[in-house]
């Protein structure tokens, strides 16, 4: 019997999850079963993350992998942590060195964009502080589905044909192990179809063995560094040897009441909370949700705030990032008098494209997780190395070229990031962890997730069940199909670029867990991904 897994001839239904003494919420059922197995075990929302996360590498690799970077908000109970798991480019890495290559950006694809990986010592990191079960434990679930394979879901299959197509025209020898790894029988796996990952399970079973600094200074180092000197690569031992992860302290901005929590820049986190901190003076609940006044002063607001983030944001260890006047309340009320009744050209800067993981979880003692990854595009640089199955990102690809600009490329420097975990509290309690993938798509989803949420008053996943916006590059306001037509034509009546939208992924894909005042936990999980929540 032969189903097509992506046709839906009829409207679906998802209600919100409910459960006392644990939540996880992730893009992939699996990865989900996966977290919730340790927090039964007696782990705590962190070892939970891991797990899933681990499990999200194997299960869903057009997204996110061994070879990429993450960022995590912990709540430990009583206090918010952030923690940066973003590398730098290599020491070797330049505007010189892109010149000489016959660049004048940082490309796409191949060993120029490939930065420090940074996910396996964030994942090391996280769990040497607030990990409670073994990594084997933790790592157990990922190491069985690659090793025994695992059936590929099926929007993850959809964006895997996607890769690997894409794969088929690159040449070098930095691309030779992509195909045997990703497409083992010539093409893309279907949906339904078995994956197998023996390099993976490789080397998540050295990680167990040894620990995450394996990755960095081991034989799993080793590796890397000598498949990048013998196919042109500037990545190098000592650039591996040096990462660190970098706990952070969270930035937050206030709205309806509630705190938002977001990374600090080298992140876009920064983009959701001005756009919140320009909505907060705008009272939008005096409007319908699916009006025309709604989506538009929501729209003007993510406009101004991208207009802010591509100017000023980079990497603050090597330039001045002016986060505090940024959020400053005066500011913000100056920027906010510029919102008219119209649409306006505030004059934006490039935005990349990408592709991330976002999971959420939460336990019986009240911590909880909000956590992202990613390899950026896709599969990332499509440089795989050979024997270890891990994938390279091409996070440099966000560097810019301009002489002067924050986030210039120069060795040693953190590129932009476009994944964002985010936080929500009330005078100074924990609400909860939400958040989306989907590259600039994700402070625009943030902010439309906590204007449902709190101004609509909308549960978790009616938040994010709802029609979505996204304001492109380009000036096009993309809507989802659902939107209600009266919105089409009323944003256009308002000098917006309305462009309907009926492709697959590019609104994002994001999960929500809230603590209610009971002490339990009510989630969602994306309809637009594969994915669930689940509890106990």
């Amino acid at each position: 019997m032969q189903h097509d897994l992506l046709s839906f001839p009829y409207a679906a239904r998802r209600v919100p999850l409910i459960a006392a003494n644990g939540v996880v919420a992730t893009s992939h059922p699996l990865a989900s079963q996966a977290g919730l197995a340790m927090l039964q075990a007696g782990g705590t929302a962190v070892d939970a993350a891991i797990a899933a996360a681990a499990c999200l590498t194997v299960l869903e690799p057009t997204s996110n992998g061994l070879g990429g970077d993450g960022f995590a908000l912990i709540w430990d109970g009583a206090t918010l942590h952030g923690i940066n798991g973003s590398g730098r480019a290599p020491a070797a890495l330049s505007v010189e060195a892109l010149q000489r290559a016959g660049h004048t950006h940082v490309p796409a694809y191949g060993w120029l964009p490939v930065t420090v990986p940074g996910v396996v010592q964030l994942w090391g990191d996280m769990h040497a502080r607030f990990g409670t079960l073994p990594l084997e434990q933790v790592f157990g679930p990922a190491i069985a589905y690659a090793a025994g394979g695992a059936p590929v879901a099926p929007l993850v299959s959809h964006f895997w044909q996607q890769g690997v197509a894409a794969a088929l025209s690159r040449e070098g020898p930095e691309f030779a192990a992509f195909l045997e790894t990703f497409a083992p029988a010539g093409r893309a796996p279907r949906a339904g179809e078995r994956f197998y990952a023996p390099d993976h399970a490789r080397t998540l079973r050295l990680l167990a063995r040894e620990g995450v600094r394996a990755f960095y200074e081991g034989e799993i180092a080793a590796a890397i560094a000598a498949f990048s000197a013998q196919t042109g690569g500037l990545l190098s031992a000592d650039d591996l040897a040096a990462h660190r992860s970098e706990w952070v302290t969270p930035i937050t901005t206030d709205y309806a009441g509630y705190t938002v929590a977001e990374i600090p820049p080298n992140g876009q986190g920064i983009a959701a909370l001005l756009a919140l901190g320009l909505l907060d003076g705008l009272a939008l609940e005096r409007y319908p949700r699916d009006s025309v006044d709604s989506y538009h002063l929501q729209i003007e607001a993510m406009k101004l705030a991208f207009a802010d983030v591509f100017a000023y944001v980079g990497d603050p260890a090597m330039a001045s990032i002016p986060v505090a006047a940024l959020l400053d309340r005066e500011r913000l009320a100056a920027r906010r008098s510029l919102i008219s009744a119209s649409a306006q050209d505030v004059g934006p800067g490039e935005l990349p494209q990408g592709g991330t993981v976002y999971f959420c979880t939460a336990d019986s003692a009240g911590r909880m997780v909000s956590m992202i990854q990613s390899t950026f595009m896709g599969f990332g640089s499509g440089v795989v190395i050979p024997g270890w199955g891990i994938a390279l990102h091409d996070r440099g690809y966000s560097f810019v070229t301009t002489p002067g600009h924050p986030n210039r490329l120069e060795p040693g420097k953190r590129p932009f990031h476009t994944i964002i975990p985010g936080f929500l509290l009330q005078d100074g309690r924990p609400i909860g962890p939400f958040g989306l993938m989907g590259a600039h798509m994700q402070p625009q989803g943030h902010t439309q997730l906590i204007v449902n949420s709190l101004s609509y008053g909308m549960h978790p996943q009616a938040a994010l069940d709802a029609p979505r916006w996204r304001w492109e590059r380009d000036g096009t306001v993309h809507l989802e199909l659902e939107t209600p037509r009266h919105l089409v034509e009323g944003l256009a009546a308002r000098g917006h670029q309305v462009q309907v939208d009926a492709a697959v992924g590019p609104f994002g894909r994001g999960q929500i867990i809230w603590r209610l005042a009971t002490g339990a936990y009510v989630a969602g999980s994306e309809a637009r991904c594969d994915g669930c929540a689940v509890g106990w």
